[in-house]
């Protein structure tokens, strides 16, 4: 299983015979390179957003529609895009799972809030999620963007991941210190890894408090564009 960052909540996801692109904004993204586009999405067979805002949504459409591969995501979202723009999708919601190439995709609580830019204003777009990804002998928390939450509870007891993907920016998020403590408390993770941090000067820059705070845990602080083998 390989997982390359994209910078700020975007990943790619290389798992069973499915190659997944998570939240993927690019273009305008400050920390991605805008000339490793192609690389970053070759072979793509499905994208998955955790909800609508434009630093997770940003690419979507154009990526689908680019590579003729369907969006994945909240109901709501997915099939408004699929009667507006003409895209593939699946749509679901949370307690459901999808078989994306082999690897099971549930959706799960997120607490945030979510929504895409119209012409009057922001637009109402179905709600924020996060995913449980298992595949190849691993379970990946994917939190999106989340305050902590009692749900993280039973999340961590019924699915057991073993790897987190966690927002720990703060300000819109969870900081590394929240991060650190809901990981203790909900989950039993092996291997966590901090994003939606570093983009901008108002978010953390740095996954230390994050690393101090889970002790005999791997934190592992993603670089763009370069792959970790999970």
């Amino acid at each position: 299983m390989k997982l390359t960052w994209l910078g700020h909540s975007g990943f790619r996801l290389e798992i069973e015979n499915a190659v997944i692109l998570i939240d993927p904004w690019l273009s305008g993204n400050p920390v991605f390179p805008a000339e490793k586009r192609a690389e970053a999405i070759a072979g793509a067979t499905h994208v998955l957003l955790t909800h609508g805002h434009g630093d997770h949504s940003g690419d979507t459409l154009a990526i689908v529609k680019e590579l003729n591969i369907p969006v994945v995501g909240i109901y709501d979202l997915v099939s408004w895009w699929q009667e507006t723009q003409g895209i593939a999708g699946v749509g679901f919601n949370k307690g459901g799972t999808v078989d994306l190439g082999g690897a099971k995709v549930t959706m799960v609580p997120a607490a945030h809030s979510s929504s895409v830019g119209g012409p009057n204003g922001p637009l109402y777009a179905g709600g924020e999620a996060g995913y449980m990804i298992a595949g190849e002998g691993h379970t990946i928390y994917v939190s999106g963007d989340t305050t902590i939450m009692a749900d993280m509870g039973w999340m961590g007891e019924y699915h057991a991941p073993d790897i987190g993907i966690l927002c720990t920016g703060g300000h819109f998020t969870m900081d590394m210190k929240a991060a650190a403590w809901a990981a203790r408390k909900y989950f039993d993770f092996k291997t966590v890894i901090p994003c939606h941090y570093r983009t901008f000067p108002l978010l953390e820059q740095s996954a230390d408090a994050l690393t101090a705070g889970l002790p005999g845990v791997q934190v592992i602080e993603p670089q763009v564009m370069r792959a970790i083998i999970l």
